[in-house]
């Protein structure tokens, strides 16, 4: 899956299958729920990493990162500090 963040008409005009996602923006979003946009959309885009393959040499920080992104909210880190990669 890949996301596009694009004028309506480009995607119509440009892509046959698509999936709209429309968030209330009367409404400010706070930190928490942008911090949570952004860590969801790592964890999809990190699911076609290389570094998923098991034989990886770096697969065991990847699993790392990714148990770190899917903790994240619930630590005292949340929203302020990232969690990184570490490689």
């Amino acid at each position: 899956i890949n996301t596009i963040y694009a004028e309506e008409s480009f995607v119509k005009a440009n892509y046959s299958n698509y999936e709209e996602k429309i968030y209330n923006t009367s409404t400010p979003l706070d930190s928490k729920v942008l911090a949570r946009f952004w860590r969801n959309d790592k964890l999809v885009e990190s699911d076609t990493d290389p570094e998923h393959l098991s034989d990886h040499p770096k697969h065991n920080a990847w699993k790392a990162w990714r148990a770190a992104l899917r903790d994240w909210p619930s630590t005292s880190e949340f929203p302020d500090t990232r969690p990184t990669k570490g490689y």
